[in-house]
């Protein structure tokens, strides 16, 4: 799996219901961990993740975005997301910084604050 570099991370920012956010699969390759790894500590650290640092997209989001071809439209019985993407604002890009603590996830949660 290839990270990001800093300078796509733009491309991948989406404003969704007014906030600028990026959806897990981006800020997982950005943090260089798999989608699922993500959400799952996402889930275990819930607390950490009020309204304004992260939300679930609905079904309109997520067809919207199809649509402008931001993320795939698999058909049924070929694999792809089984779960509508949360996105995640700029407080909670770097919240999810914190609990992967994986190296990339530091290098990037410090380039971001610098």
């Amino acid at each position: 799996m290839t990270a990001l570099l800093p300078e796509s991370v733009a491309q991948r920012i989406l404003s969704i219901r007014g906030v600028r956010v990026m959806l897990d699969a981006d800020l997982a390759e950005l943090y260089a961990v798999p989608t699922k790894r993500l959400n799952e500590q996402v889930k275990r650290n819930r607390d950490r993740f009020p309204a304004d640092f992260m939300f679930k997209l609905t079904n309109q989001e997520v067809a919207a975005l199809r649509s402008q071809s931001v993320i795939s439209n698999v058909q049924a019985g070929r694999g792809g997301r089984r779960y509508a993407p949360y996105a995640f604002s700029e407080h909670g890009a770097l919240m999810a910084a914190t609990i992967l603590n994986t190296r990339r996830a530091v290098e990037m949660s410090l380039y971001v604050v610098r």
